[in-house]
């Protein structure tokens, strides 16, 4: 009961951060975002140097990323040029270069950690902003939107809720797993259930913020958030399966790590993107 307590209460916490910092100002937004990804790189960081003989420069990886982040943030806003993003590929070309003199056992084994971290985390961070400030050609301004970051993690929310309580509900009836090899626990239902819990917010949302978006798109990012939230979560999961650990950090008590947390959200972010592009939004 008391880790229930716990656990019930550091998530109320999250989502109130996440919706208080996303709603409040493009600038809460900011930071509240490049804080989360600096947190999940030095986490990544850490685990891979821990568990898997990697050497990974955690410092200069961690600013990186969350330089990037703000590059996205200060371009997409329209208040920075091109040429913000000059001092990030400098410390990309810095990762590189500083192997030849660090003497490392394996420089490979830490090139492929440092770059992955910055493709699978810090760049779906850096995307948010995309979604974040949207370009208006009818006045040529940009302006802070923050209905669509914030969706993708309504949608997430849901979809987690709806595989936990369909899953729990009616695995017994329909036992066919979904990913056993990865994630034993995961189930088809459970999937099902949080589509379907995914329609139903993307429904909401549209009656709430039609403007934004027609129903059929509410609808389409939702189940593209849906679908490719479940594969971050399996991705996660193999991430962990492959080091021998059950959660990735400790940093909020009852739920793990940043990276047990963003998990589904680093491949949704990306997914939803590309989705915007597609409908020509």
């Amino acid at each position: 009961m008391k880790n229930l307590l716990l656990r019930t209460l550091t998530g109320l916490l999250f989502v109130a951060a996440i919706v208080s910092c996303t709603v409040w100002s493009p600038v809460s937004f900011a930071v509240l975002f490049a804080l989360a990804a600096g947190l999940t790189l030095h986490e990544f960081a850490a685990n891979v140097n821990a568990h898997d003989g990697a050497a990974v420069n955690s410092l200069i990886n961690t600013v990186a990323g969350v330089y990037l982040f703000f590059a996205f943030a200060g371009f997409c806003a329209d208040y920075t040029p091109s040429q913000a993003f000059i001092p990030y590929l400098l410390s990309v070309i810095y990762l590189l270069v500083s192997e030849l003199y660090r003497r490392s056992a394996d420089p490979l084994r830490n090139w492929a950690y440092a770059f992955a971290s910055q493709i699978y985390v810090a760049l779906p961070f850096a995307l948010l902003n995309v979604l974040a400030f949207r370009y208006s050609p009818l006045d040529n301004t940009v302006a802070y939107e923050w209905v669509y970051p914030l969706s993708i993690f309504i949608f997430l929310w849901a979809s987690d809720t709806g595989a936990y309580c369909f899953g729990s509900l009616l695995h017994k009836k329909i036992p066919a797993k979904l990913f056993p090899r990865i994630s034993p626990n995961k189930s088809w239902i459970g999937s099902v259930g949080g589509g379907v819990l995914c329609l139903v917010a993307a429904y909401v949302l549209w009656l709430f913020f039609p403007d934004k978006l027609g129903l059929l798109h509410w609808l389409g990012l939702g189940l593209t958030v849906c679908v490719f939230g479940t594969w971050g979560d399996l991705v996660e999961s193999l991430f962990k399966r492959r080091l021998g650990i059950k959660d990735s950090g400790h940093i909020l008590p009852g739920h793990g790590g940043m990276l047990d947390r963003f998990d589904s959200a680093l491949l949704a972010i990306p997914a939803a993107v590309l989705y915007f592009y597609t409908i020509g939004l």
